[in-house]
């Protein structure tokens, strides 16, 4: 049944909602509040998995959004548990384990490490760690090898259908799906209100591109996205302030400009 609402905000987490290095989202609560005030929905878009994102988005009581998971791979229904069916995953790392001995050398997916190498890439605690190895639809990893290397692999996973994503941290591979192709499959639960998508990352390009308006948020943990054909005209604008202070900033900014429309 469709909810009207006054807009929608779709977000990525690491970076934007959550700083980068300590996960923390107290700068972003005005906005989350505010939000929660004029009945704006928040729908969590990440390359976390549904474990990892389910209790996050009790904590930050959205747990009646829906949430894009793994990169838009999966979707967590609004009031839904995570399924524990991972038959996906496990096809993917098959055919993964099927490429080149030599380039799949130069690959090491979180299904290759443990939750302790995990928690030490990534600065997770051991629990998290361990829900961020509990995947459904994807596969993030670290590539080791030369760039000529990385296309030899990059198309011997594309004759397999498989698509590969470049994250704030990870190269994650999947079997297609992205942010932007859930967006308007949750949009028109509400409406299809105007949109507002926030993100750091170039795993969230086509997000911000979809919405009415993206906001790139300032990360200084890596480089910046290029110029997006977006922000020539206007659809797409930049934070100065990193992190949570930025997603802070650009959407209250956001909810006065849309109070005066």
């Amino acid at each position: 049944m469709t909810v009207p609402a006054p807009l929608i905000v779709f977000t990525d987490l690491d970076g934007t909602l959550l700083d980068h290095d300590t996960y923390s989202y107290d700068a972003a609560r005005p906005a989350l509040e505010k939000l929660a005030e004029i009945g704006a929905p928040v729908i969590l878009a990440s390359s976390k998995t549904a474990m990892e994102i389910d209790p996050l988005r009790t904590e930050l009581g959205l747990t009646l959004c829906p949430a894009i998971v793994e990169n838009g791979a999966g979707l967590l229904a609004s009031g839904a548990r995570p399924d524990a069916d991972n038959s996906r995953y496990d096809a993917l790392r098959a055919e993964l384990d099927a490429v080149d001995g030599e380039l799949r050398a130069h690959y090491r997916g979180f299904g290759d490490m443990d939750a302790d190498e995990v928690s030490e890439l990534t600065g997770l605690a051991p629990a998290a760690a361990h829900l961020a190895k509990t995947r459904a639809f994807s596969e993030p990893g670290l590539w080791t090898g030369t760039e000529h290397g990385l296309h030899a692999f990059l198309k011997a996973l594309t004759t397999k259908g498989i698509a590969a994503r470049r994250g704030g941290r990870f190269l994650t591979l999947s079997f297609g799906g992205t942010k932007a192709d859930r967006m308007a499959e949750v949009s028109a639960q509400y409406g299809s209100p105007y949109s507002i998508a926030l993100g750091d990352a170039p795993n969230d390009t086509e997000m911000l591109d979809c919405a009415d308006l993206g906001i790139i948020i300032f990360n200084p943990a890596h480089t910046a996205l290029p110029p997006l054909a977006g922000e020539a005209e206007g659809r797409i604008r930049r934070s100065t302030k990193p992190g949570p202070d930025g997603w802070n900033a650009e959407v209250l900014r956001v909810v006065m400009d849309r109070s005066e429309v």
